[in-house]
């Protein structure tokens, strides 16, 4: 391994920071310099010890760097892409790569064209909570798994800044909606059948400010991811159900638990309970004597160590990648599908692999 790659960052914004803070904690690459086009910007990476540039032919020119990525408003991301491939640059971009599947057709062909590695930043593929579900679905815990929901809500609105504006690449989907995607297509490995959304303007009419989203895959298991901007009670980050099983997590801290049923004794007929103005057995809650509660399990992740050493591993040809050009393209697909979805007011048959 080469001792540091030096890193470029385009966009000093909230991600621009990420990347400079959390590099610093490693040894094997180094942010050196910034470009962006606010003077505020570019005066904070000077105070840091970085270089400032205040155009993008000058951080392109710069010999020392290795590495670019790229965070700015997503209308950019092709484009400048592109020119970093020009000048001999390996780019990690954030997310959404593009404004639509040309566009990454685009990038990943002129990567290839110039022997450069290229990668899009889908870091919520370590979350912890993530992570949890997507090993209980794995290990097959809860059985045949028919049902995942996942929600991220939030009461502040979009943003005040560009991810209001359409031509900017604003709004839900390709905020929120293209990490919840990846997190569903890295978990579910079966081809997408069906695509069906409900957008919400609550306060935005230019721009999604909320969705639900419904991904049918070919084994009928149904995908529900739901986002809204405008909830002052959340509802659960996930909930999963299968035919031998539920786990539910709460929250970011990761509360939450997996109940299953006791082996023998799922079919222990149920009393009655009183359920508003009538009865139900359907609906009535199980006793200890027919399920068990389990924790958890305990996950711990480090997502910029394994996806910067993954990154610097693909470069000198040790490790493929872990976010693939056909995933990213994959998402991309669907993303299409789901702005297709809103404007027929349909659901959309796809053959998405």
């Amino acid at each position: 391994m080469k001792k540091s790659y030096k890193i470029g960052i385009i966009g000093y914004g909230g991600m621009g920071n990420w990347h400079h803070i959390n590099t610093e904690k490693l040894d094997f690459v180094k942010t050196a310099a910034v470009y962006d086009i606010a003077e505020e910007a570019r005066a904070k990476a000077a105070q840091r010890g970085l270089k400032a540039y205040g155009t993008l032919e000058e951080i392109l020119a710069d010999d020392d760097i290795d590495i670019i990525v790229i965070a700015t408003p997503n209308e950019f991301h092709c484009p400048y892409a592109i020119k970093a491939f020009e000048a001999g640059k390996h780019v990690i971009s954030e997310k959404p790569v593009a404004m639509n599947s040309e566009e990454l057709q685009r990038m990943i062909d002129s990567a290839n064209a110039h022997s450069r590695v290229f990668s899009v930043h889908q870091n919520r593929r370590w979350d912890n909570d993530y992570r949890i579900i997507k090993q209980i679905y794995d290990n097959n815990e809860l059985g045949n798994v028919f049902s995942i929901q996942s929600r991220v809500m939030g009461s502040r609105g979009i943003p005040g800044d560009w991810r209001k504006e359409k031509k900017h690449g604003g709004g839900m989907i390709l905020d929120w909606g293209v990490h919840l995607i990846d997190q569903a297509l890295d978990m579910v490995k079966e081809k997408v059948t069906d695509v069906y959304v409900r957008m919400q303007h609550v306060h935005n009419t230019e721009v999604d400010d909320g969705f639900q989203l419904f991904l049918t895959f070919e084994s009928g298991l149904v995908y529900l991811i739901e986002v809204s901007t405008s909830a002052y009670i959340s509802l659960p980050r996930w909930h999963i159900s299968g035919d031998s099983g539920t786990a539910i997590i709460e929250d970011w801290s990761c509360n939450g638990k997996i109940i299953k049923p006791i082996c023998g004794n799922e079919n222990v007929d149920a009393n009655p309970i009183q359920a508003g103005a009538g009865l139900t057995k359907t609906m009535a809650p199980r006793g200890e004597e027919s399920t068990i509660e389990l924790d958890l399990p305990k996950i711990v992740t480090n997502v910029c160590k394994d996806y910067y050493e993954n990154f610097v591993s693909a470069i000198e040809g040790r490790q493929e990648l872990i976010v693939k050009h056909n995933e990213v393209m994959r998402v991309m697909k669907i993303m299409e599908a789901v702005f297709r979805s809103e404007i027929e007011n349909s659901s959309i048959r796809v053959d998405i692999k």
